[in-house]
């Protein structure tokens, strides 16, 4: 299903992106999808929202749908079963919202607040039935989004999905302390930090649910398909940088691949600025090479089996899927009231954040 040709809100206007964040190959190259359950898609995971209590209901009606979060999904795992996006919808916007709670933890110095959360979250990965009713709502639907996830493939994707997810933790209360302390870490440590912070691998593990298909270790783990993978999520994590940059300093940040290359590299922010972006096109020109190399090693693969052939179409599915990651992301950042900062009455305080949401007493 072709997406709305600019806008997937209610009512569609042109979606103006600034010259300094316009990017015209993906505009013209990577044409923009969408999976035809999206309208019930919003109306369920904004369901969800209130159901979870992540956020009271004035605020879900007045922020929840401009805010996207479902657009995000509905635009990446395309040819995911209804179910399966639903799932991975409402784990994207738990995500956002334990995010939110992540910044308000440090922005209001609750280190201990953030400390029993953080261990509340390993718990609830590796054992997520027995936290369903956990009386912070963030475990709670954490544990929710997580048991509805982990019914799709078999226990060795749960296993890898939770590996990868307690890595994520971890990078968080790095960032955390990082910010406690106002250490600006370096560009190669913020980079790798970064495809932590930012999930690279969940969810590119994700992809695998949508194609029906977990993939063995030998395919996941090939060049021809990591790189991509990787590519993909790069592109994304540095456009973000880019396109938070404004709100990131106004919040006293100090996670951004801006603010590591000022302070490390001595650049200027206008030449920041301009390194990023050379960064995130080259993510871009680099993966329509690998792409290709890619979809010819899902080619190989269909070896005349029938498993040869489910797994070359489920490498078909998910590098299909890593090229739509590059519009959804690339609209997100220009539809979504999460960076419209230019709006809030308080450049370094989201107005959807509110106390039920971000924990605060």
């Amino acid at each position: 299903m072709q997406a709305f040709p600019h806008s997937t809100t209610a009512t569609p206007t042109a979606v103006v992106v600034p010259p300094s964040l316009a990017l015209p190959v993906i505009e013209s190259a990577f044409p923009r999808q969408l999976h035809p359950y999206w309208p019930r898609l919003q109306q369920m995971t904004r369901r969800w929202l209130l159901e979870k209590r992540f956020m009271p209901a004035d605020k879900v009606h007045e922020y929840a749908d401009g805010l996207c979060y479902t657009d995000l999904m509905a635009g990446y795992y395309l040819g995911a079963p209804e179910e399966v996006l639903q799932a991975i919808a409402d784990y994207s916007a738990w995500f956002f919202v334990w995010d939110d709670r992540h910044d308000r933890d440090r922005v209001h110095g609750r280190a201990g607040d953030w400390r029993r959360l953080r261990y509340r979250l390993h718990a609830a990965l590796d054992a997520p039935r027995h936290h369903l009713h956990h009386p912070d709502p963030l475990v709670a639907g954490f544990a929710d989004s997580v048991l509805r996830l982990y019914g799709f493939l078999p226990r060795t994707w749960n296993q890898r999905f939770a590996r990868h997810f307690h890595t994520v933790v971890e990078a968080y209360d790095r960032e955390f302390r990082n910010r406690t302390t106002g250490y600006i870490p370096g560009v190669e440590e913020y980079l790798a930090l970064r495809r932590h912070t930012f999930a690279h691998w969940i969810w590119t593990d994700l992809l695998e649910p949508t194609a029906g298909c977990e993939l063995p270790d030998a395919i996941r783990e090939n060049p021809a398909y990591r790189r991509p993978a990787l590519l993909s999520q790069e592109f994304a994590a540095w456009y973000n940088d880019l396109c938070s940059l404004p709100k990131e300093i106004a919040g006293d940040e100090v996670h951004n691949l801006g603010i590591s290359l000022i302070t490390h590299e001595g650049l200027s922010l206008e030449e920041a600025v301009d390194e990023v972006r050379r960064r995130v096109e080259e993510c871009i020109s680099e993966f329509l090479e690998a792409e290709q190399i890619a979809l010819r090693f899902a080619d190989q693969l269909a070896d005349g089996t029938v498993r040869g052939k489910e797994l070359s179409a489920a490498v078909r599915s998910c590098v299909g899927n890593m090229r739509n990651w590059f519009s959804s992301v690339y609209w997100f950042h220009h539809e979504s009231g999460r960076y419209m900062v230019d709006t809030w009455d308080d450049r370094s305080t989201p107005p959807y954040v509110t106390n039920e949401a971000a924990g605060e007493k």
